[in-house]
């Protein structure tokens, strides 16, 4: 068997091609889940019975109102359930509960023969509540020592010895935003019965075998009883990884019940105010730097906004921690943990999964002491970065392997984007326009690659070869968009030496792939494709042995390419049909079982100290953006960016990845601006921002004008499949370069040598007092949080979220007599 990052002859990864479902995205010809109700029969619509509450207690659930409406099957309970009433890996989140937790909290669901008559009936129910206290931010939480789940500590070095031989020691606080997935398909499900009584359930998650577990406890049934299919995703993000098992569970129970299909798809009101979103944070911290800018100590507490159930908190926490020192090496660092718990949605996984949260806080804290240091920005970054051979070790004790790409992406973006020649123009640009800045910003990416739970680290496939030379391959990863089901027909072919039009995939499903792990912590195309290409070897090497003995040759010597078996130095060939029926009538197997396992991993969550990744990815972005000082409102210029995936198995699928990434991230750093009702009435604890209306997602008009992306060349990673390295995660933060930019042309608007505290998100209107923080002569020394603007409260109250544009130009003009 060939080695796991080594390229056979003419091989079908490394090939630019679309993603393999594009045709039927763009014609509409694509199945998504909800679009099968419509090729079952007799199905029935569920739909939850909220209580518009932040907490409570009920007191009182009385479905016979329900009942009374036309249409009306059967209302589900707790009462309904043979299993265990629990939604959640920890047993914490109740699928019929009887305490309202958040605002919107489903108690019920009722089953109808349309979806009409199904709202109706949930309407009917009722429900009443005794008043419970609510917490609803982060601060709540903190301030009623109100937290669920671990509190890791993670250590290294001596921090008290750091900060004594500090040159500067700064502090500061800083919170900032969640994110809201905003996936195109909201959550969805089908479940059926058969006449055996087996349940099988179509479901829009990104974790069929969890899903199938949750099922089968909720049902009291064994998982050999459920099988969960999931054809593809209208985008996931990390949203469908947990979230998906309860939903599936009740069109499940219903099923079960009723003997009829069950289909469960939520609104998009439903999905944005019932379903989890991007862990928020709020982070204290204290940073040491010697008298040439080198960080000499770090000590930081974040708070993740966990929401009221634990969900996937725990391992998004403990990845925001490991990632704090992204590409600086801090040689003495305490970063405490906590999960506040809060009556809103509970929080769960997004792209990046607590990595994004935690860079952010380190980014942050360089971007407000760049400044009070009299160091560029960019300048003090450089100097911090971890260098080859000086034997640094991250703070939980990984060494950094490859250190030395860091600095190659970043001298290698300083260059694409012309970094030397565009500050001095940018420099002049500022110059001559008093109420328009420009700032170029770059910063960098290291990404830790593999689950930080060592288990999950291993992935499963299914090949079957038949008569007829067709390929079917079955792998346990799930296709939500980012093209992994187009990379595995490329790693399936070239393992085999075939066309890829021989080649053909099958839906993910548990009875053909069991225990399989989640489509997420971007390892589905190093998981699923080893083992894809462990089951192709197997084959290959039985079809070698029989190409042999035609050919007359030695199997170490015959070579299959292109779909012709051929032997070095012969003129015979054999096609790959022939060779096939041939080892049919030999009786060879043709099917095999693929796995594959990722070594050298090791991690004791107790003392957070080991090596979770198998590798890094590694990026730099530079990006310029304008401001007008009048509004805050701000355009992206230009974006370059380099970013390292190894040998690439698909370019434009990549290219896909890293500009989407890209954006996604710039709009949780700049846009996507999460609201909450924290007064004290009847709404409180209510979504604000609970359409595309109130929450703003990025559009062309928020596209760099310019994007230049680049892949890193020579970049082979040893011991991945075909050398190559994950992509679907690490870009999202190289939008830290557009807040970074926004920083820097605020500070532009005050006398050299400023300093801002910046909002995040970096709205239009946060950049505004960003720029009114410049004039006034720039931030506190001691990089405390200034009048809130680093929270944003500051922002929000005084502009109410109402006057984004005119009311701030008015603003601007009155003050500055524009």
């Amino acid at each position: 068997m060939s080695h796991l990052s080594e390229r056979p002859e003419k091989p079908a990864v490394g090939v630019s091609m679309p993603h393999e479902s594009a045709f039927q995205h763009v014609t509409g010809a694509a199945l998504y889940t909800d679009d099968l109700v419509y090729r079952t029969k007799d199905v029935l619509h569920a739909y939850p019975v909220q209580v518009m509450q932040a907490h409570g207690r009920i007191t009182a659930l009385r479905t016979g109102p329900a009942l009374a409406v036309p249409g009306v099957v059967r209302v589900l309970t707790g009462a309904d359930v043979p299993g265990v009433n629990d939604a959640g890996m920890k047993h914490d989140e109740p699928l019929f509960p009887d305490e309202v937790m958040f605002h919107g909290h489903a108690v019920a669901w009722v089953l109808g023969e349309t979806l009409e008559a199904a709202r109706l009936g949930a309407a009917a129910v009722e429900v009443e509540v005794e008043e419970l206290p609510s917490l609803v931010t982060v601060e709540d939480a903190i301030a009623a020592e109100s937290f669920h789940g671990a509190q890791p500590v993670m250590a290294t070095g001596d921090v008290d010895a750091g900060f004594a031989d500090s040159a500067h020691v700064f502090t500061g606080e800083f919170r900032f935003s969640g994110q809201e997935h905003f996936y195109l398909e909201t959550h969805a499900a089908l479940a059926q019965i058969d006449e055996n009584g087996q349940v099988f359930i179509q479901s829009s998650t990104q974790h069929p075998s969890e899903t199938q577990e949750i099922v089968a406890h909720v049902l009291g049934v064994p998982s050999h009883e459920v099988t969960v299919q999931c054809l593809r995703m209208g985008g996931g993000f990390g949203g469908k990884e947990m979230q998906p098992h309860g939903f599936a569970a009740v069109a499940a129970l219903g099923a079960k019940l009723t003997g009829r299909p069950v289909r469960f798809r939520f609104n998009r009101t439903q999905d944005l105010t019932m379903s989890g979103k991007r862990h928020g944070f709020h982070a204290t911290w204290k940073i040491g730097f010697d008298s040439e800018g080198r960080i000499q100590a770090l000590e930081a507490t974040l708070t993740a906004d966990g929401g009221w159930s634990l969900d996937l908190s725990e391992p998004v926490l403990a990845r925001a921690l490991c990632h704090i020192d992204n590409t600086y090496w801090i040689p003495n660092a305490r970063v405490a943990g906590r999960i506040a718990k809060t009556n809103t949605v509970s929080n769960t996984a997004f792209r990046g999964f607590g990595g994004p949260q935690g860079m952010l806080v380190i980014e942050d804290i360089l971007g407000r002491c760049a400044p009070r240091l009299g160091l560029d920005p960019m300048e003090l970054r450089e100097r911090n970065f971890y260098r080859p051979g000086q034997g640094q070790t991250t703070p939980y004790g990984q060494p950094v392997t490859q250190a030395e790409r860091i600095s190659t992406v970043w001298q290698q973006v300083k260059e694409n984007a012309g970094l030397a020649e565009r500050r001095r123009e940018i420099a002049a640009f500022n110059a001559a326009h008093p109420n328009t800045k420009r700032a170029l910003a770059i910063t960098g990416v290291k990404f830790g690659i593999s689950f930080n739970l060592t288990a999950f680290n291993q992935g499963g496939a299914l090949v079957l070869i038949y008569k007829d030379g067709s390929v079917l391959i079955n792998h346990g990863g799930t296709e939500m968009g980012q093209g992994l089901h187009t990379k595995m027909l490329q790693v399936a072919a070239t393992t085999l030496g075939i066309p890829l039009h021989k080649v053909r995939l099958a839906p993910t499903r548990t009875d053909k792939v069991p225990n399989t792990s989640a489509t997420a912590a971007s390892s589905g195309a190093d998981l699923n494709g080893g083992a894809i290409k462990n089951a192709c070897e197997q084959l290959r090497e039985r079809l070698l042995q029989v190409a042999a003995t035609r050919l007359g040759a030695n199997p170490s010597d015959v070579r299959i390419t292109e779909g012709v078996a051929r032997a070095l130095g012969g003129d015979e060939e054999l096609d790959w049909d022939d060779l096939v029926r041939t080892a049919y009538f030999q009786r060879v197997q043709l099917s095999a079982a693929g796995y594959y396992r990722t070594e050298g991993l090791h991690w004791d969550a107790k003392t957070f100290r080991g090596s979770p990744f198998k590798y890094f990815a590694l990026g730099a972005a530079a990006t310029e953006v304008e401001v007008d000082g009048f509004t805050g409102a701000y355009r992206i210029r230009r974006v370059d960016i380099v970013h390292d995936v190894g040998d690439s198995l698909s370019p434009m699928i990549d290219i896909g990845q890293v500009e989407g990434g890209f954006v996604q991230g710039a709009g949780w750093l700049t846009l996507e601006d999460l609201r909450w009702d924290t007064g004290d009435g009847p709404n409180r604890g209510r979504l604000l921002t609970q359409a595309a209306s109130t929450y703003k997602l990025p559009s062309f008009s928020e596209m760099p004008e310019e994007f230049n992306v680049t892949l890193l060349e020579n970049a082979t990673e040893e011991g991945a499949v075909y050398g190559s390295k994950a992509v679907g995660e690490p870009p999202l933060m190289l939008a830290f370069s557009v807040r970074e930019a926004l920083r820097q042309a605020a500070a532009a608007f005050g006398p050299s040598g400023t300093g801002v505290e910046l909002a995040s998100p970096a709205t239009p209107e946060a950049v505004f007092w960003a720029i009114q923080q410049a004039r006034r002569g720039g931030a506190a020394g001691n990089g405390h949080a200034a009048g809130g603007a680093a929270d944003g409260s500051a922002v929000n109250g005084a502009l109410d979220g109402s006057t984004v544009n005119g009311g701030v130009r008015a603003v601007a003009e009155a003050l500055h007599g524009a």
